[in-house]
């Protein structure tokens, strides 16, 4: 019997008798037709395809006779199948042959179930080559209403489970011969029963189209089968639909003419509602890649634009490329009026569509963006979550374009633009809108989301001006988006019970999410300062800025907040284990706790709980998807395990197996199953090059049974994060398998990236060569492209660069430097030098608007072109597109030479990327007088150096260290302030700021753990006292340690290795016991590393043996540990005291060597 397989179809010799299989397809001269999507595909991954789908496509049987195909099987008699109908007897102990081979009569007293039940015993068995014949001939003997009733209960069963690939091919074989008996099949109520009731679950497997397309099916049937799972489309799950979609555009895309079931010539397939006939709700996967494979540009714009398509379009959520796609296919064409394109439509306008307009029609159509494109409005297709404020640049280049259309803007205008508003240039705002006129317009203005900073601080400026006052809560509440132009100080000024009125307010606490986070701090002080206790706080705050609370105001004492406030606000981790302990003990329900309020999760707290509590905490953790850190991971799993290994772990966190190990799991799963779940994973939560991880990724590889170093696409998904640890040999071996999984990876070891770039350079994958990648493959793998170098990136077509640059890069993870390297490939490697702006590069407000800009611009072009031209209004924009290090150079040296004598204070806020450009000649010129200008500055990253540089300048001009100023210093630069500066800083702004001084020297963390001592002395009998002290015991003393060893704190291991080496040192075993508590068996894990061997080896050995946590390596009894000395260097200790110290150590060897000769 031969057989080939494909995504095209089977190759079938022709059959003696005339039986329609599902997969069958004629020989031309002996050969396979292969469609062009096939022969598009390398001919490597064909023939993995073709190794991977045995069977599949089923078609390869000559139709013989029953009697031919049962003479080898069993024979049964009727009270046998009896037997298993009335449940006396198991489904598995008769073959599939058996079933096919029985009476017709006798199937009819199987029950309705028994479909669900043959396909278990089926299903863990891998397929014989006669088992297709078998369902054929099964299923014909069926019933045909039987045969539905048993099918609906098999949908049920499996409506949402995928079914085994082999099995699932089998079956639909006879169902769909079985369908073909059915009398009116073709008209559409008795198919939808079919496709509705019965193959639903089969269906989701796209390869099952390849099979329909391979047996012929003809449009006019198809189109019917698609009109039948439209029915169910809103009731499947998103990667059930995804399935479906696919299977549909396998079916589509089988002809050469590229254009499956349309031509224009031919009746009954000139029908231009062709997306609503094929498509239908599906369209709501498709890439623009897809739609290009369905047809020509003016095939589907005469698509786009017929009544029955547009129709659909107004009720469908596209992904957003797939949108403005589309909506550029109806608009650029003549003769379609905006008026009659769909509202949700009007959302993915391009500035070309609308440049035409009258002012009455641009007036219209903003009242319609305003309508239609509401705040959240969500893109499908977006990879990374964007701000709610946030705009596209085609958005705010579509209302720049129709705020142009106007000179002068009354009150009625603003109105009318309503969200257009967001068009408005700074000089627009200053020249064109008189005071009274602005004022009069705050309500319109404060609904427009997406004001850039340079447009919100000048429109309250003007406001602030021209006398406008905020006596009362309402009058700052009116202001609503606007708000974000205030600055710190202005707020401030205002009274606290101002502030308190109008985050009351739910539409002005909507307001404070894209607020900078200078200003939400200076909200959350202004609150915190209005209310009578920290309950009242949690209650009043708007969730935008309850992240912001500092820790120390979050200790409640006897008056406790309710939990639906804590429930409804957003908390870090470090937050939420301030109060964790007392919703533990009071909350009995724990199911009711947010995901946000679980992540506080503390070792102390679940000390306290009885086992069955401590479970059902665990398990309700996994059901909402809290994300837990190591330490708190380390605690859990201890716990969870304390009398054994649970046998349902897939009820717990995921993230708890990374402690675990495959034989852990093995009552829970298989190894597989459990290496599916790590691969889904925080793998992160382990250090990359730690045993740990190395030791998953080994039993993974066991566990797969991969031979050598070559990993298949099927073993990659099982992998998932853990293919980012796979040396470049298996990247290597394994071709293109890789890819996809590797694309998620956040970074590469030097000879992965080499791997990498060698499999892409050879073109031999799923993606092809990159001369023939597209925008959508660049999407689809943008987590590489860091990693491609010059020789790759100048194979990609310059026009797909621009197109994934334009419509994908501004939602990727990649970082401004990455894309200006993309950016780099697309300018003229010779660059001209520029005597003047050349002509038709002037740089107008359009050009500074668009994203693109530094496509258009050598280096020496812009710095022609930049000749008065004023940046400071579009400077924050601006720095956000790709410029590479030159263009950033040249806009650094532009601003230089407008401003000689040092920047102004407002534009200091702006300089975003430029801050690596910055000298100490440039910061000795700057005025930065606030703690809010500091902020602005370092929250770019400036180099260790320059910020020093920055700090000294903002403490020269004698401004404090305040709570803003500290926060803004934060853990990243605390480490770099001198004695002097720290002494200057106040205990009761320590109190109030968020550090962590793990990497501060030992004299850093002295002097602030004493002022964090003082700040937190009122909290000292508190429970919360430790949560608050923690960041700062690398600089404690050792009195002040073993008080905290009497309070049950249960220190995690990592803070315990960064406590201060002599009062480490100075601990004893019963000391560090209560200092660890649960996790003291962690001491064993770390004996061998320091300080833990340098403390062990101090310790006498009975003293640990009584820790019963297996440390060795202590004094025994009768031994002296000689501790070698430490010598200060002769430049910090007087020669006398070195001398004395040698003159001693004779003695102490003598002493040494008799306590060893009496022992």
């Amino acid at each position: 019997m031969q057989l080939l397989l494909g995504l095209a179809g089977c190759w079938v010799p022709a059959a003696p008798s005339a039986g329609t299989y599902l997969c069958s397809s004629s020989p031309v001269n002996g050969e396979f037709l292969w469609s062009s999507s096939v022969r598009s595909i390398h001919h490597s991954s064909v023939y993995m395809f073709l190794s991977q789908c045995l069977y599949l496509c089923l078609s390869f049987f000559f139709r013989e006779s029953e009697s031919a195909v049962c003479a080898p099987v069993k024979r049964m008699s009727q009270e046998m199948l009896l037997e298993v109908a009335h449940g006396q007897a198991s489904p598995c102990s008769l073959t599939f042959g058996q079933y096919a081979c029985a009476q017709s009569a006798w199937l009819q007293a199987l029950p309705d179930d028994f479909l669900v039940s043959l396909y278990t015993c089926l299903s863990p068995k891998p397929a014989s080559a006669v088992d297709p014949e078998y369902s054929v001939l099964f299923f014909s003997k069926y019933d045909a209403k039987k045969l539905i009733a048993a099918l609906t209960m098999f949908s049920q069963r499996f409506s949402h489970v995928p079914l085994s690939l082999e099995w699932n091919m089998i079956f639909i074989n006879g169902l769909w011969e079985k369908m073909l008996e059915v009398p009116d099949v073709d008209s559409p109520p008795v198919l939808s029963q079919w496709i509705h009731e019965g193959l639903q679950p089969f269906l989701v497997e796209p390869k099952v189209f390849a099979c329909l397309r391979a047996k012929n099916l003809s449009c006019e049937t198809f189109q019917m089968i698609v009109a039948a799972l439209n029915g169910i489309y809103a009731n499947l799950p998103v990667e059930e639909q995804r399935n479906l979609y696919a299977g549909i555009k396998h079916y589509l895309i089988q002809d050469e003419s590229n254009q499956k079931c349309y031509s224009a010539a031919v009746p009954g397939l000139n029908s231009t509602a062709w997306f609503g006939n094929y498509l239908g709700s599906f369209l709501e996967h498709a890439t623009v890649g897809d739609l290009q494979l369905f047809g020509d540009e003016a095939t589907l714009q005469r698509f786009t634009r017929d009544p029955v398509n547009i129709q659909m379009i107004s009720n469908l959520t596209l992904l957003r490329e797939t949108a403005l796609y589309y909506t550029s296919l109806l608009t650029s064409g003549p003769g379609f009026p905006l008026s009659s394109l769909p509202d949700r439509l009007v959302c993915y306008l391009s500035p070309s569509a609308v440049s035409n307009l009258s002012r009455d029609d641009a007036l219209s159509l903003a009242q319609r963006i305003t309508k239609s494109c509401p705040l959240n409005l969500t893109h499908r297709g977006i990879t990374r979550e964007r701000a709610p404020s946030s705009l596209t640049t085609e958005e705010l280049q579509v209302a720049s374009a129709l705020v142009r259309k106007f000179e002068h803007f009354p009150p009625e205008i603003l109105r009318g633009l309503g969200q257009a508003a967001v068009g408005l240039s700074i000089s627009s705002i200053e020249n064109s809108i008189r005071d009274e006129d602005l004022e009069a317009s705050i309500p319109a203005l404060g609904k427009v989301r997406g004001w850039s900073a340079e447009q919100s601080s000048a429109i309250i400026n003007k406001l602030l001006r021209s006398g406008y006052q905020i006596p009362d809560g309402q009058s700052l509440a009116k202001l609503g988006s606007l708000v974000a132009g205030l600055n710190s100080s202005t707020l401030r000024s205002l009274s606290s019970e101002v502030i308190l009125e109008a985050v009351k307010l739910p539409e002005f606490a909507e307001q404070m999410l894209p607020l900078p986070s200078a200003l939400k701090m200076a909200f959350v002080e202004k609150l915190s300062s209005s209310v009578h206790h920290p309950a009242d706080l949690v209650k009043y705050i708007p969730d935008a800025l309850a992240s912001y609370i500092p820790k120390s105001l979050l200790v409640f004492g006897e008056e406790k907040p309710n939990i639906q406030d804590l429930n409804s606000k957003t908390w870090t981790r470090e937050q939420a284990a301030m109060f964790f302990s007392d919703i533990m003990k009071t909350e009995p329900d724990f199911s009711s706790l947010s995901q946000s309020v679980l992540q506080g999760f503390t070792c102390a707290a679940a000390n306290e709980v009885e086992e069955e509590r401590f479970q059902e905490l665990a398990k309700v953790m996994k059901k909402k998807n809290v994300k837990l850190g190591e330490d708190q991971l380390n605690c859990l799993v201890k716990m969870v395990t304390l009398h054994g290994i649970p046998k349902d772990l897939d009820s717990y966190p995921k993230d708890l197996l990374l402690f675990l190990s495959p034989s852990d799991y093995a009552a829970t799963g298989s190894c597989r199953q459990f290496f599916a779940n790590i691969g889904e994973a925080n793998l992160d939560l382990l250090q990359r090059e730690s045993s740990q991880r190395k030791q998953l990724l080994l039993e993974a590889l066991a566990c797969l049974r991969i031979p050598g170093t070559q990993v298949t696409e099927e073993d990659a998904e099982v992998l998932g994060r853990l293919v980012c640890d796979l040396s470049g040999e298996y990247i290597t071996s394994s071709g293109g398998n890789l890819l996809k999984q590797l694309s998620k990876c956040d970074s590469f070891l030097p000879e992965q990236e080499e791997a990498i770039r060698s499999i892409i350079s050879s073109g031999n994958t799923m993606f092809g060569p990159p001369a023939a990648w597209s925008a959508f493959t660049l999407n689809e793998l943008n987590g590489l492209i860091p990693v491609l170098d010059h020789s790759i990136l100048q194979q990609i077509p310059k026009n797909a660069l621009t197109v994934w640059l334009k419509n994908f890069a501004r939602d990727s993870a990649l970082s401004r430097e990455e894309l200006a390297t993309v950016v780099e490939e697309l300018r003229p490697t010779r660059h001209k030098r520029a005597d003047g702006c050349p002509a038709g590069k002037q740089i107008t407000e359009i050009v500074l608007e668009d994203d693109l800009m530094p496509l258009n611009y050598t280096p020496g072009e812009l710095r022609a072109c930049l000749k008065n031209v004023s940046l400071e209004n579009h400077l924050s924009q601006m720095l956000t597109y790709a410029f590479s290090v030159e263009q950033l150079a040249v806009l650094k040296e532009h601003l230089d030479e407008t401003y000689p004598d040092g920047y102004p204070e407002s534009l200091l806020y702006k300089l975003g990327s430029l801050i690596s450009f910055v000298t100490p000649e440039d910061v000795s010129k700057w005025n930065i007088y606030s703690a809010d200008t500091l902020a602005a500055l370092l929250v770019n990253e400036p180099s260790d150096d320059q910020a020093s540089v920055i700090i000294k300048r903002y403490i020269d001009l004698g401004n404090p260290l305040n709570v803003t100023a500290l926060n803004a210093i934060g853990t990243r630069y605390v480490c770099l302030l001198n004695e002097t500066e720290l002494k200057m800083i106040d205990s009761n702004s320590l109190k109030l700021a968020s550090l962590n001084l793990s990497a501060c020297s030992e004299r850093t963390k002295e002097i602030l753990y004493a002022k964090a001592k003082s700040a937190f002395s009122d909290q000292q009998r508190s429970p919360a006292y430790y949560q608050l002290i923690e960041p700062y015991l690398g600089g404690a003393p050792a009195a002040d340690l073993k008080a905290l060893s009497k309070d049950n704190v249960n220190m995690n291991i990592s803070t315990f290795m960064k406590l201060r080496r002599d009062s480490l040192m100075s601990l004893t075993p019963l000391e560090v016991e209560g200092l660890l508590g649960m996790h003291l068996g962690d001491l064993s894990k770390w004996q061998t590393t320091s300080p833990i061997r340098e403390w062990v080896q101090r310790q006498k050995q009975s003293e640990l043996d009584k820790l019963h946590v297996g440390l060795t390596g202590g004094t025994q009894e009768g031994y002296i540990n000689l501790v070698t000395p430490k010598f200060q260097s002769p430049s910090s200790a007087s020669l006398g005291t070195v001398a004395m110290t040698f003159h001693l150590l004779p003695a102490l060897l003598t002493s040494f060597l008799m306590m060893w000769v009496f022992s």
